[in-house]
């Protein structure tokens, strides 16, 4: 969260709108279910999500707000150990979020405990110096002496703890107890977005995120993460329907088969799949135009896909 975030000129119309106003900054190793739960919060998909770990790889700001409150929930990449540059730039958005926000949501995977990767996340929550609260969740998939356990250790080892929540976001437990808690450790502000926003991202990076979200959940082994999607056009034609072409770009000429798929079976189903979500977000027929095509090593070619989708804004 840069300085600007935080400090940046309120809406006149809402000066007059006192709530509980403040950045809550998702952290935790990759497929803890951090955006899982935001949606849950949300009501709907704004962040995508997959069984598959490093889903995420940018920091997005999805906005919840009540009659008395206004969270700005930031989602970030998994930080894990790097094997490329993107890798690079996805720690790099999670560790930056750990900044300039008014609290820290340190996820655990409740199936998976308390090991190596929470203690070394839990080392830079202390270095922040940030009100943490800790988010215990998939407490559907373990006993009460696995989750006391990982509790135990919250306790033990974070130095700015505030709350330990259960969740379920599969279940919808424990998401109005986070919120509550939120609430508690967050400022009083004039709310800085209109009522109806739901997200700081344009049109273009939620449908990219929608396409490549279905490339995670019908593709396998190394094609999820080989891919990138990017939004060459997106214009309203006189139907009304919104036409949106996308290229979906993959390392090799190889995986283009694999995402084409046998009589173009594969960028059916992705496409499919993808428009409904995108449908749904807009409220509105869409046209989804995708297009396969190959770019060398594109995960460790900064001024290439990097920069296209997004993420060297987000950092710099």
């Amino acid at each position: 969260m840069s300085e600007d975030d935080h400090n940046m000129d309120i809406d006149d119309s809402n000066v007059s709108c006192i709530k509980k106003v403040g950045f809550a900054s998702f952290v935790g190793k990759p497929n803890v279910g951090k955006s899982s739960i935001i949606n849950a919060i949300m009501g709907m998909k704004i962040v995508i999500v997959s069984d598959k770990p490093q889903t995420t790889r940018n920091r997005i700001n999805v906005i919840y707000t009540d009659e008395d409150a206004q969270i700005i929930f930031v989602d970030t990449p998994g930080i894990h150990k790097p094997l490329h540059r993107l890798g690079e730039y996805m720690v790099k958005a999670a560790t930056q979020a750990l900044k300039n926000v008014d609290l820290l949501l340190f996820t655990v995977d409740a199936s998976e405990g308390f090991g190596t990767s929470e203690q070394q996340i839990c080392n830079l929550v202390n270095q922040s110096r940030t009100p943490t609260i800790g988010v215990i969740n998939k407490i559907d998939l373990v006993n009460e002496n696995r989750i006391n356990q990982i509790e135990r250790k919250m306790e033990q080892g974070v130095k700015n703890l505030v709350r330990i929540i259960r969740t379920s976001a599969v279940r919808n437990e424990g998401l109005k107890e986070l919120l509550d808690a939120i609430k508690t450790h967050i400022p009083e502000s004039p709310q800085f977005y209109p009522d109806d926003m739901i997200t700081d991202r344009p049109m273009s990076f939620i449908a990219s995120e929608l396409i490549r979200e279905k490339i995670f959940q019908f593709t396998y082994e190394e094609i999820p993460h080989c891919s990138s999607v990017i939004i060459e056009e997106i214009k309203q034609r006189d139907n009304g329907i919104v036409y949106i072409r996308a290229n979906i770009y993959v390392e090799r000429e190889s995986q283009k088969g694999i995402i084409i798929g046998q009589n173009a079976n594969m960028i059916k189903k992705i496409g499919e799949n993808a428009r409904k979500d995108i449908e749904y977000f807009l409220e509105s027929k869409v046209f989804l135009d995708l297009h396969v095509k190959s770019k060398k090593d594109w995960r460790n070619k900064d001024f290439i896909i990097l920069n296209e989708i997004g993420m060297r804004d987000d950092l710099e």
